[in-house]
């Protein structure tokens, strides 16, 4: 139980200074009452002496202070926690792996099994679809089996599907092993952001929570490398590519056999001993016993709150302060895949100018062949909607001043790397200066879409990547946590699908600028959500996160206030000593 801070604030210095001592030593009387009146002699003695022991006694105070403090410096969090951390961003890791290496593994693929355009499509979005449906189920397993068997189970999956890929004989088997994977990315991305963050202190929450997206975008780096690394091997290189993640995943199964399960689960299912030896375990030298009844307490008080029952999702959906949790946390995500951050707007803005002078400047189609075979190319007048066309690539001359003698023309069925016919159909003929472009047009303002894209990627990564995964493993109390998480990543998968599949034709019918000129507005608006919805949650014990979200949802950017600020009693034991003004404590 809390109360609100009134405006008498007692500490343990101020409380010892209201508490006179019963008796004291005297040099002329020995020890006396201090209700019995003294004589001057005997009051000078004891103003003396009084002077000395309050001298000796602020010394002494000063000493067990500095002592006390120099002992709570070294309650540092032990380096377990960040082992436990590390070890779980595996998730991440293979999280940004899979989905950053099938881009150069489906180069190799597309020519060995003469994929079509609408096999690499499927391929691709599997995945995707599968991680929002296993992110799902992911909710329940969570709530029935724990964080740490959720974790084996996707590592298990990653491993298994990592063998299937590297051992498909052809595209059917290929599609299994891609779903496979999307089940193991559905299950780790909901389940790991939560393990971590009821794992760790409340100081340290949020910086090892984006652990988990500092390995993804890690998983990204090292599956580019991948890819260049293997991409020489034409006929077997895309085995390998896609085979390593076997690598962390075995690594992260074989790591998770040693690993504890998180306390609050353990607490939830009355495994109270093992919840007691996990939180030794992460917190040292500390003491665990306010968490420990923090944690009880909180439990206890939410099974009263929303007691009865019913699906979980539909308690959270009837107790207000679950579902204004829930509408921030989905929203969070989903704005992450529509926009990226609010504070890439800027960037996105740049983006689309830079897409917007390049088809302001695109160069005109100046050749036109008659050819039944080429009926379709033949009607564009631009290099941009040449572009748009995927049946299309733009074929030309160019000097050191302009691009000249240009045509539209099909592209090969079999690679996209030359036309169907004409001057750019072989390698042999792309020569004296004579280039052919599938998916993009010549233009001087390429570097304004680099700077867009950099400028983008510089604000998503400390913001809204890892934000939003961070923020819902935290916003919601235990008994929700599993299934506001597992909706929130659906939500994010589902987003993905949606952007992935939307874009080619959104850029079809507004153009490539108009496309970033509607991701930038709809970063604006995840700008004013985040604004008026999202509370501070920095510094907060993951019980006390719940109080936020008791008033209305709009909280329109307010910050901690005396108002709303909660002061939790304690009891100070042995020889704990106040180190705080802020502290407020009943001393035993």
């Amino acid at each position: 139980m809390s109360r609100k801070l009134s405006g008498n604030d007692y500490n343990l210095r101020s409380m010892s200074n209201l508490m006179g001592e019963r008796r004291k030593k005297v040099n002329d009387d020995g020890e006396r009452s201090l209700i019995k009146a003294a004589s001057s002699a005997s009051i000078n003695n004891q103003a003396t002496a009084a002077n000395a022991a309050s001298e000796a006694a602020n010394t002494a105070t000063g000493d067990m202070e500095r002592a006390a403090r120099k002992q709570f410096q070294q309650d540092v969090t032990p380096a377990f926690v960040y082992v436990l951390s590390a070890f779980s961003a595996l998730g991440g890791f293979l999280f940004g792996y899979d989905t950053g290496v099938i881009s150069g593994a489906m180069l190799l693929i597309k020519r060995e099994m003469n994929l079509s355009a609408l096999w690499q499509e499927v391929l691709i979005s599997s995945t995707v679809a599968a991680a929002a449906l296993a992110a799902l189920v992911g909710g329940f397993l969570n709530g029935v089996f724990g964080r740490r068997i959720c974790i084996l189970l996707a590592s298990f999956i990653f491993t298994a599907g990592g063998i299937v890929l590297s051992a498909a004989p052809n595209k059917e088997v290929l599609l299994v092993g891609r779903l496979i994977v999307g089940l193991g990315l559905g299950i780790a991305s909901m389940t790991v952001p939560v393990y971590i963050a009821e794992a760790s202190p409340p100081h340290l929450r949020g910086q090892l929570v984006t652990i988990n997206t500092l390995f993804i975008t890690g998983g990204q780096f090292a599956a580019s490398i991948v890819d260049g690394a293997f991409s020489y091997l034409h006929h077997d290189g895309w085995r390998y590519m896609l085979g390593l993640s076997v690598v962390p995943a075995l690594l992260q199964f074989v790591g998770f056999l040693f690993l504890p399960e998180s306390p609050r689960w353990l607490i939830q299912k009355g495994l109270t001993q093992k919840a007691r030896r996990v939180l030794s375990q992460i917190r040292g030298n500390q003491n665990i016993d306010e968490e420990y009844d923090s944690i009880k307490n909180s439990i206890e008080e939410e099974e009263k709150d929303c007691g009865g029952d019913g699906p979980v999702i539909w308690k959270m959906l009837t107790y207000p302060p679950t579902r204004r949790a829930l509408l921030v946390g989905c929203g969070l995500q989903m704005f992450q895949q529509l926009s990226g951050v609010n504070t890439v707007t800027m960037s996105l803005f740049v983006l689309a100018v830079g897409f917007l002078l390049s088809a302001q400047h695109t160069p005109p189609v100046t050749l036109h062949p008659t050819s039944m075979v080429n009926s379709t190319c033949n009607r564009h007048l631009l290099c941009e909607q040449c572009m748009l066309d995927p049946g299309c690539g733009f074929c030309y001359l160019e000097n050191s001043t302009a691009v000249f003698a240009s045509s539209c023309l099909p592209v090969n069925t079999a690679s996209t790397e030359k036309s169907a016919w004409g001057r750019c159909s072989n390698s042999t003929r792309l020569r004296d200066h004579t280039y052919w472009a599938y998916n993009y047009c010549p233009s001087s303002y390429s570097w304004v879409v680099l700077l867009g894209l950099v400028l983008y990627l510089a604000f998503f990564a400390p913001g809204m990547g890892p934000m939003p995964w961070t923020i819902n493993s935290e916003i919601y109390p235990l008994w929700a946590r599993s299934t506001g998480n597992a909706c929130s990543a659906g939500v994010n998968w589902t987003f993905n699908v949606l952007v992935s599949l939307t874009f080619l034709h959104v850029a079809q019918y507004l153009t490539y600028y108009g496309a970033f000129f509607l991701y930038s507005s709809m970063a604006l608006l995840g700008f004013f959500f985040i604004y008026g919805c999202l509370p501070e949650t920095k510094g907060r014990r993951l019980e006390e996160i719940e109080c936020l979200f008791d008033t209305q949802l709009c909280s329109c950017g307010a910050t901690d206030s005396d108002e709303g600020r909660q002061v939790e009693y304690i009891r100070v034991k042995g020889s704990n000593y106040h180190l705080s003004d802020n502290d407020a404590s009943d001393v035993e």
